[in-house]
């Protein structure tokens, strides 16, 4: 990260919630800035630079969903999302859209500050000289490392979400390996994610939309029975 304080945007209707975790964050070396709905977000992230958004699911007028999606189409600004929901398959959305990570309401103040932190240090680490500023090219496609960014056969930019890239690097390291989903959530997420495996998946199924020329039938990233994944194409490297 840079050495300026971190900038936190909190979006939540509810006005205790969003207060409460706008002092919490404060209290903890954070700026914050408050929104109480999608209009007043787009309205402080037009006229300010921030780290990292918090955003609630359920708001009336445009949900944290539609506003995510949107977000995440054009900016890699991390997402946590906070719901009152807190069933598996409202998780699953969240990350399929390009959340960071996820914490259903109830949650503890400190909770979200350890979430808080390990995205940004996540986020942190891509700026890093460790991030590898490698080239990889595999069925025609190129992963540029260090900038983080995925181009088609074509040489076209792919949007992607940190999650991907993150997953994508993992893969493209380690060809024709079989890897876990508790091994690539440690490569490409980190132990602090505190992510569930299902995450996995999710991220899998959005990158298989993107490379493979039938989604359905995978070549690239293949399914492992009882095993995990593979990257099954052929990589060449270079700086």
């Amino acid at each position: 990260m840079t050495q300026r304080t971190p900038h936190i945007l909190v979006v939540d209707d509810d006005r205790e919630i969003r207060r409460l975790v706008s002092r919490f964050l404060t209290e903890n070396g954070f700026r914050t800035t408050e929104a109480k709905d999608v209009r007043e977000a787009e309205t402080a992230l037009g006229a300010g630079k921030f780290e990292l958004v918090v955003l609630d699911l359920m708001m009336p007028g445009e949900d944290g969903l539609s506003f995510a999606r949107r977000l995440r189409a054009q900016d890699r600004i991390p997402i946590v999302m906070l719901t009152a929901r807190g069933e598996e398959t409202d998780r699953i959305v969240g990350l399929e859209i390009g959340a960071d990570d996820y914490l259903p309401k109830p949650f503890n103040p400190r909770e979200l500050l350890a979430r808080v932190r390990a995205v940004l240090r996540r986020a942190g680490e891509r700026q890093e000289p460790d991030v590898k500023a490698r080239i990889f090219q595999f069925a025609g496609w190129t992963l540029d490392a260090a900038r983080r960014e995925l181009r088609r056969p074509d040489s076209a930019l792919v949007p992607t979400t940190d999650a991907e890239i993150d997953l994508l690097i993992a893969f493209v390291e380690r060809p024709q390996r079989t890897l876990s989903r508790e091994q690539l959530l440690d490569l490409a997420r980190g132990r602090q994610a505190q992510l569930f495996d299902r995450s996995i998946d999710v991220a899998v199924m959005r990158l298989r939309r993107k490379i493979e020329p039938d989604p359905a039938k995978p070549e690239i990233i293949r399914t492992v029975r009882n095993g995990g994944y593979l990257f099954a194409a052929d990589v060449e490297t270079r700086a």
